[in-house]
């Protein structure tokens, strides 16, 4: 059975909520009302102004956290705090993601490999979805369908890498990939009823892609509305055959 047919009263995480995809994704899951509360996390709160007047406007149903993914002491605290307010997770999604910041930019040969810079993209994009996946499984083991997905992108795909160039942020996908593969199928075992799955947005109009969307034709630059109603499309389909898969946009699966 379809994920989106089991959703009643359903609770959701939302890891990145302060901005972007991420955002995008708290508006969505507010207009529906099979989900019960939703949880979303941000980083600092100066760069979650948005997010907190969304709160206001339903502070019965959002709630917001303080989490930097990085911070595996910091997701264990608040998927404790988590356990106090709810007895599961129906959905999880991480939206944390790195591409530039200040001096770190996608690297465009060799020259330009800097060994803090690959550990930041590692840290950011690869490590702290495998933390949260980590932390999440004992809220996502319960006797309802449920799904932990994470954005990943087709640009991560190995076997799709045809232009080179952007080291780190490749690599830092591909290892979120295999470390989400991986955490599948444990999570067959210990929580069968979880799907797992990676997801590529398509290049969505947000802070992370706009230095780069000079080549990108005006069809293939999605505004965010678009990008998450096609991703929850795609979540809504998963099946438990489809855990551990890795989905572009419209729902066809990507190479790794």
């Amino acid at each position: 059975m379809p994920f989106g047919d089991t959703l009643h009263a359903a609770n959701a995480l939302i890891v990145g909520a302060n901005q972007g995809i991420g955002l995008g994704f708290v508006r969505q899951l507010l207009s529906d009302q099979r989900y019960s509360r939703i949880y979303a996390t941000y980083r600092t709160p100066e760069r979650a102004e948005a997010l907190f007047a969304l709160q206001k406007e339903q502070p019965e149903r959002l709630h917001c956290l303080p989490l930097d993914l990085t911070d595996e002491a910091q997701i264990e605290g608040a998927i404790a705090t988590l356990s106090t307010l709810t007895p599961q997770l129906h959905l999880v999604l991480s939206c944390v993601g790195l591409l530039h910041e200040g001096d770190l930019q996608p690297e465009k040969s060799l020259r330009q490999l800097n060994a803090d810079q690959l550990l930041r993209y590692f840290q950011v994009n690869s490590i702290g979805g495998a933390l949260l996946a980590k932390q999440c499984l004992p809220l996502l083991k319960h006797s309802a369908p449920s799904v932990l997905a994470a954005i990943s992108a087709k640009i991560g795909s190995i076997g799709d890498n045809q232009l080179g160039g952007w080291y780190g942020y490749r690599a830092s996908k591909a290892a979120l990939n295999m470390l989400f593969r991986t955490a599948a199928v444990e999570y067959s075992r210990k929580s069968p009823k979880t799907i797992l799955a990676l997801l590529h947005p398509g290049t969505t109009d947000t802070q992370l892609s706009q230095p780069f969307q000079r080549g990108v034709p005006p069809e293939k630059l999605f505004p965010v509305e678009r990008t998450v109603a096609q991703l929850m499309a795609v979540i809504e389909k998963l099946e438990s055959t489809d855990s551990g898969e890795f989905f572009s946009w419209d729902g066809s699966r990507l190479p790794w």
